[in-house]
């Protein structure tokens, strides 16, 4: 089984806490530590509880108060990330953190090296993959058939052509080094899903350029294109408010 709580997913500040019966990690540190703690007494645990703390990339939202971690619980990140961590992160070479297997994968995005996640505990798995303009080719194949994703479907095409963003901001965000649109996310997850996939979690929304009810209905509408024949329940995280899910 895994669980796990999102406390925070944006622009403003990522975090997610990520648990099976034994062995509790986070992925990224870009909020307060009050949120954290509050998360961790919504689950039962507390700072001393957590057995690892995994990065996915260097950006302030990702890591900004990671540093409140440091000397304390054991941190996991990719060469050139961050300077200080414990263990280093190589993409496809799975390590264990307790009862819990990690498989780094590529993503793609204007960071050093940035990795997304695959967790494994028992026979459940969870892929979290957020920030990036596309999935290489290479970490398709660890994506396919997961429990649960977390999955990013940033922006809407329209809403953010039409936005007040500079020029060269907007090109970043739909560039191949940038973040992924609805319809986009909506397409690789409608060729990853398959029988075992109970939930997806809609990561990253942005703010200015991006509606909840837009990004579910660019799914709806690719997965009946697509035809995909699977009953999944799709929910959007929230910047402000923690969500949580898995195996409860």
């Amino acid at each position: 089984m895994i669980s796990f709580v999102v406390v925070g997913s944006g622009s403003k500040g990522n975090a997610t806490l990520l648990f099976d019966e034994e062995t509790l990690i986070q992925i990224d540190m870009g909020l307060p530590m009050r949120r954290i703690t509050a998360a961790l007494e919504s689950i039962k645990k507390n700072k001393s509880d957590l057995q690892g703390i995994l990065i996915t990339h260097e950006h302030t939202d990702h890591i900004k108060n990671l540093s409140m971690y440091k000397g304390k619980v054991p941190i996991y990140a990719s060469k050139g990330t961050i300077d200080f961590f414990d263990h280093e992160v190589v993409p496809f070479d799975s390590f264990e953190i307790g009862t819990l297997s990690v498989i780094p994968f590529m993503t793609s995005h204007d960071a050093a090296n940035p990795v997304g996640y695959v967790v494994i505990s028992g026979k459940t798995k969870l892929v979290y993959l957020t920030d990036s303009g596309y999935i290489p080719e290479e970490s398709l194949d660890y994506l396919k058939d997961a429990d649960y994703y977390i999955m990013e479907s940033n922006h809407d095409l329209k809403m953010l052509m039409k936005s007040n963003r500079p020029a060269v901001l907007k090109r970043r965000i739909k560039g191949d080094e940038g973040h992924l649109s609805n319809v986009d996310s909506a397409i690789y997850l409608s060729e990853l899903v398959g029988p075992k996939t109970k939930e997806i979690y809609l990561a990253h929304l942005s703010e200015e350029c991006n509606l909840p009810e837009l990004a579910l209905e660019a799914y709806r509408k690719t997965f009946k294109k697509k035809e995909v024949p699977y009953d999944i329940d799709i929910i959007c995280l929230k910047q402000n408010e923690a969500v949580r899910g898995g195996d409860l």
